[in-house]
């Protein structure tokens, strides 16, 4: 009985802890750089998501390269704090 409820409390401790390391994870990956990336890449971005990220795409193609940050603002659906949450997580 006292094994079992350690090895529950170690199981849950290792999920608590998977929980608050995979945001420090994420933190840490590369920016992506908005005028070469792919659908699939863009919209692991958050507050992105699939249909924005392909209109980032076409975009792109139509009207030519982002050079910043604000430059994403002119994608239908994407706003000033979608823009201010991505600064740090994307580049050009």
């Amino acid at each position: 009985m006292k094994t079992r409820y350690i090895t529950g409390i170690a199981a849950l401790g290792l999920t608590l802890m998977l929980g608050l390391v995979s945001p420090a994870i994420a933190q840490d990956m590369a920016p992506i750089d908005v005028n070469t990336a792919d659908v699939t890449l863009l919209a692991e971005l958050p507050g992105i998501g699939e249909t924005r990220a392909a209109a980032i795409v076409e975009d792109r193609e139509a009207n030519g390269p982002f050079e910043s940050a604000d430059d994403l603002s002119r994608v239908s659906g994407i706003g000033e704090m979608t823009v201010q949450g991505l600064s740090d997580q994307v580049t050009f």
